[in-house]
């Protein structure tokens, strides 16, 4: 990796432990941003290309969990490491099903710190290399998050975009509603909801509508699928 890829933003409130990051991961070859607190955290990953992020989860402001929530809501894909003294299973299920990547508990030796960040930064890379979906005429761009059909600009709203990203990825197979639920919402809405069918109901009617054919399929009792005509 080169340039912006080797940008490391780090998102912690305790100097001693910030600096001990901070001088070991720039000693390691890699130009290091440095947050103090959860907002000055989610400023920083939102305006810059950083290849992975490290977020202490009890920040003083705004923890570390919902920043990571927050920055995948508006379509922040940067791997994120999570670091905490919370270590029990529950505690780490949360953290990876809140956007997190990886989670290191503290205390921590450097050596494996550095090892899990190089880790998500070769996922980082790969993921960088994927930057347009397609599925017939229709166009995402994951970087800009934009979508065309045929040219012409779709509006939508962060996590109606969510909804499309995640259907054109799976394209041509079905995804159930509870892939969606987990997925797109995280489980933190009752799997009764009709929350789901009312997103994808808004999807379906700024992609498809007024179009010569629908890319947005309901399958009945199942999911949803997106395919274009053979």
């Amino acid at each position: 990796m080169a340039g912006g890829r080797r940008r490391i933003l780090v998102i912690e409130d305790d100097p001693e432990t910030a600096d001990q990051i901070v001088d070991f991961l720039s000693a390691s070859g890699y130009q290091v941003d440095l947050a103090g607190d959860g907002n000055d955290g989610l400023n920083r990953a939102s305006s810059a290309e950083h290849a992975v992020m490290t977020i202490d989860r009890m920040l003083p402001d705004i923890d570390g969990l919902a920043v990571i929530r927050r920055l995948r809501e508006n379509g922040i894909v940067t791997p994120a490491l999570i670091i905490s003294a919370l270590g029990e299973i529950d505690d780490r299920v949360r953290g990876l099903r809140a956007g997190g990547d990886d989670y290191l508990v503290k205390p921590f030796a450097l050596a494996e710190l550095l090892a899990r960040v190089e880790a998500l930064a070769r996922r980082s890379a790969t993921v960088v290399k994927e930057t347009v979906l397609r599925v017939g005429d229709l166009e995402l761009d994951l970087i800009a998050r934009t979508v065309t059909r045929r040219g012409r600009n779709i509006e939508l709203l962060p996590r109606e975009f969510q909804v499309l990203e995640y259907l054109v990825r799976n394209q041509g197979q079905v995804v159930p509603r509870a892939l969606l639920l987990q997925h797109v919402w995280d489980l933190h809405f009752d799997p009764t909801t009709n929350i789901i069918d009312v997103y994808v109901g808004r999807v379906r009617r700024k992609v498809d509508g007024q179009q010569a054919y629908p890319l947005i399929h309901t399958v009945r009792g199942v999911g949803f699928c997106v395919r274009a005509p053979c």
